[in-house]
């Protein structure tokens, strides 16, 4: 008989994400793409482009992980329901009278609950994403972590994509350059998911993925209400940088004072060179003056 924690877990990660979860997800995506500057005014000039755009938040890592795995990018649009429903929730968002919408999104309570809910369906996007890869490439790891990580937080890439094509792309706002907290989180999940899969990790599926959506929800929770955007995990991310790849900087900062310390003797030695030979010359003139 299993435990009433085994129970609680294995409920957890048989719950469905379709339509709570799911509208939570389009509901966080489409209310970050209004917030940008001119998006609204975008909306309103040209429709068309503010619903793909939008498509582009919502459904990015599923359509970033087609393009890995040689799928037709376009896979997304045969979902019809949740297409329809993410269509509902752009068109309420933008065309809402009196912007009811944002209005009653821009409570705390409601922003809180609807990030949590969009963290779940992170965990599942990741391990649905290692267990499609493995179906194509048996125990590849880096292609099942790419997967994992790409279905995970690929919104955040395709955006860039689109902003590119726009001509409103910046690189410093660029994933590959700077990867945002979603992005290292997802890979670290990615990780963790592609080791337990592979059986390197010696802990269950529903209870790993129970434990990482929890990490995921307090995690965000607690970044939105101290209102910070600091990595949880920054220190740890420090001190594993200057093990791997510090020593460089020791050496050439060893080699720094080394040069400065010679510098400094080398400064020494040369004034101290006119110091004798100054009493050389008052010794002579001393004793040229006794003769």
């Amino acid at each position: 008989m299993d435990s009433p924690w085994d129970e609680l877990t294995l409920a957890f990660s048989r719950t469905s994400m379709f339509p709570f979860f799911d509208i939570a997800h389009y509901l966080v995506s489409v209310m970050a793409l209004k917030r940008q500057p001119g998006a609204a005014a975008v909306a309103w000039k040209n429709p068309l482009s503010s619903w793909f755009t939008a498509m582009l938040h919502c459904f990015g890592g599923g359509i970033l992980s087609c393009v890995l795995l040689a799928e037709p990018p376009l896979r997304f649009l045969a979902n019809t329901t949740n297409i329809l429903l993410a269509s509902s929730i752009w068109y309420i968002i933008f065309f809402c009278p009196c912007d009811l919408v944002s209005q009653g999104y821009s409570f705390l309570p409601v922003q809180l609950l609807a990030a949590g809910m969009k963290e779940v369906t992170r965990t599942w996007k990741i391990v649905g994403g290692v267990t499609h890869a493995n179906s194509y490439y048996k125990n590849g790891w880096i292609v099942m972590i790419a997967i994992g990580w790409a279905r995970g937080a690929g919104g955040t890439v395709i955006t860039n994509f689109e902003q590119l094509v726009k001509g409103g792309w910046k690189p410093e706002a660029d994933e590959w350059l700077k990867m945002s907290y979603p992005a290292k989180v997802t890979l670290l999940g990615s990780v963790i998911f592609t080791f337990q899969h592979t059986k390197h990790l010696a802990v269950s599926r529903h209870n790993l993925m129970f434990l990482y959506t929890m990490f995921l929800v307090a995690t965000k929770i607690t970044m939105m209400i101290t209102e910070t955007a600091n990595v949880p995990f920054a220190p740890f991310e420090d001190t594993l940088s200057r093990m791997l790849f510090g020593w460089q900087q020791q050496f050439s900062s060893c080699e720094k004072k080394s040069e400065t310390k010679s510098s400094f003797n080398g400064t020494g030695s040369s004034t101290s060179k006119p110091i004798a030979v100054a009493s050389d010359t008052v010794k002579k003139k001393h004793t040229k003056k006794t003769e």
